[in-house]
């Protein structure tokens, strides 16, 4: 069984199981058999990065750069070696794909992020003398990648843009191999160890680890060591990591599934459908499919040129040579993923059928849905069927159109294709909604300003009785000399929509907060929650609604996120019982505050100034 790489040697894993990848292009076995490592490795290859972190902190960027720029050297000179397993792994073809294409971007993007490392450019750093704020970019800690099937070389766990960009900030690695090309990744993990060994990087640097349980990688992802996480796959498996991230506060980037939406209009059939058929043909099929951005949904407006473009296009998929697919599981995910959407309403044109036993592979399929049905259920028909297929999308209208497109979920790409000469012009002019307008006409209506002192955070009085730092103090006072402009440079950062009266000033050496009293607050009568529960529900509710209108890094995800954050920040009952306690005080004492604040208002504009 092939070891892994933890604290700098090859070890044998702690593993309860094995696994073997397979030759695509037969199904066949390849040997040697890999380990599923148990929580003792993870846990051993945590311990080694924070090691490596610590030692980072001492180490130039000028000597990363040295690593990086060994490591492409190195890969070039065994690039036969991993060219020859990764055919074996993948069944790409050796020079059109993986030595003419991967190979080289592999390295370039070594060698580019040398220069960055070398020349210090990534991290930023920023004195903008305007607001005396200053800012600069650093290391997190230890990073764990999880490299998908599809790249094994440019985009491998150990030798991809997620590795690359995190060791050129210094930090550590740990490689989790994607199944699909475990010998491959071992072979870049070789490269990165000979030329951690040879520029006198720390141990732990580069590890690598072939598989986990499912439970052990969302606790690796989660672990307190661990700074950060890059995931490259299945949209089911990123968004499992992704909540025992989200509830443990450490920060993960991920690229999930993508159905990369083309609108193709009428004008631009009429124009050029037949070179547009074969465009998409080619551009569908190219790889089997197997591209993050590989076109799965195309929008079309109802019509007789749509229905001859649709049947070109069912002739060309049954016509074209079906490619081989990367693994049993992806010819699997595909089979069942069509059948979710066949299920779901679309209906078959072509394919949805296996094609060859003696490889992994399944017929070119293309599927056709109406405008209707998918909105119907938009979720589900959002599905991404990875691999040569494609959904079509009829419209009846181009408002219905407008519709679709509303409501798709982000995407890593999309295009609309519409006549040079300007025969699409007209599916552009979509009804304004009069939002500038509405806008503007908020801007000049009469407003009410509130003006409110703002002082320094209790946080600032905190710093030298806690700390015995007085230079905590001092810097932040000099950060912040206005703590109102302060207070406003915090609001614009953190939340979606922010007041465009807000704003600050300086009276009698006192900071104040400016910004509009709103005409759209209203007051909610506590008198008709008659149960404890009642009472429960609107404070949670609440609760959920202020988090989500005030933090920008929320937005699309679900109140209850805000929940299971405090949740898990909170713990023991206790910790909770203080909490709730702290912030029912700070209410009650803030509302009274606010109501003496309107009386003194009121009587003022009734007396004093006139009536409003």
């Amino acid at each position: 069984m092939e070891k892994v790489l933890i604290a700098g040697q090859w070890r044998e894993a702690n593993a309860s199981s094995s696994f073997q990848a397979a030759n695509p292009a037969t199904r066949e076995l390849l040997e040697p058999q890999y380990p599923v490592s148990n929580w003792e490795d993870c846990d051993e290859a945590l311990a080694a990065a924070a090691s490596a972190t610590a030692a980072l902190r001492n180490i130039s960027g000028a000597q990363i750069a040295d690593f990086l720029e060994a490591y492409a050297d190195d890969i070039e000179a065994h690039a036969e070696a991993i060219v020859d397993m990764a055919n074996a792994e993948t069944a790409y073809p050796k020079e059109t794909r993986l030595a003419g294409g991967e190979m080289p971007r592999t390295t370039n993007q070594l060698r580019q992020a040398a220069a960055a490392a070398r020349d210090g450019s990534w991290a930023l750093p920023t004195i903008d003398t305007t607001t005396d704020i200053r800012s600069v970019y650093g290391a997190i800690g230890p990073v764990c990648v999880f490299g998908p099937n599809n790249f094994p070389l440019a985009f491998g766990s150990a030798s991809g843009g997620d590795f690359v960009a995190a060791i050129a900030s210094g930090n550590p690695v740990i490689a989790k191999a994607n199944s699909s090309h475990p010998g491959t990744t071992k072979l870049f993990a070789e490269c990165a160890q000979r030329a951690a060994v040879a520029t006198d990087m720390p141990a732990g640097m580069v590890q690598l680890i072939y598989r986990t349980s499912h439970a052990d990688g969302e606790r690796l992802v989660s672990d307190a060591r661990t700074g950060a996480t890059g995931y490259t796959g299945s949209r089911h498996a990123g968004l499992k990591l992704k909540q025992a991230a989200d509830l443990a506060g450490k920060p993960i980037y991920l690229e999930l599934s993508s159905v990369n939406p083309v609108v193709i209009l009428p004008g631009a059939l009429a124009e050029r459908g037949t070179e547009i058929a074969d465009e998409f043909t080619g551009s569908c099929l190219m790889g089997t499919g197997q591209f993050c951005t590989n076109p799965g949904l195309v929008l079309l407006l109802a019509g007789e040129t749509t229905d001859q473009f649709v049947e070109s296009l069912a002739s060309k998929f049954a016509e074209a040579p079906v490619g081989t697919l990367l693994s049993s599981g992806v010819e699997k995910s595909l089979a069942s993923n069509l059948q979710v959407l066949v299920d779901a309403g679309a209906e078959m044109l072509v394919g949805n059928a296996a094609a060859d036993e003696g490889r992994f592979c399944y017929a070119n399929t293309l599927l056709k849905v109406t405008a209707a049905q998918f909105l119907s259920d938009s979720e589900i028909m959002q599905t991404e069927a990875f691999g040569n297929s494609s959904l079509l999308l009829i419209a009846e209208s181009v408002d219905e159109l407008v519709q679709v497109v509303s409501i798709l979920e982000g995407n890593l790409t999309g295009c609309i294709y519409s006549d040079s000469t300007g025969a699409d012009d007209d599916a552009y002019d979509v009804p304004s909604d009069d939002r500038a307008a509405e806008e503007d006409k908020h801007l000049r209506r009469a407003v009410i300003l509130d003006v409110k002192e703002e002082p320094s955070p209790a946080a600032r009085d905190a710093f030298e009785a806690t700390s015995g730092k007085t230079g905590d103090a001092a810097w932040f006072d000099h950060l912040f000399k206005n703590q109102a402009a302060r207070a406003v440079k915090a609001q614009r950062a953190i939340t979606s929509l922010t007041d465009p009266y807000a704003g600050w000033a300086k009276i009698d050496e006192r900071d104040f907060v400016v910004r509009e009293r709103s005409p759209y607050k209203a007051s909610f009568d506590l008198d008709e929650l008659d149960t404890y529960q009642d009472f429960a529900e609107y404070v949670e509710q609440i609760a959920a609604a202020t988090a989500t209108s005030h933090v920008r890094a929320s937005v699309g995800r679900a109140p209850a996120h805000f929940k299971e954050v405090i949740d898990a920040a909170l713990g023991t009952s206790y910790a909770r019982m203080t909490w709730a306690d702290s912030v029912a005080r700070v209410a009650k004492e803030y509302r009274e505050q606010v109501l003496l604040d309107y009386e003194c208002f009121f009587a003022y504009a009734n007396s004093t100034a006139g009536p409003l």
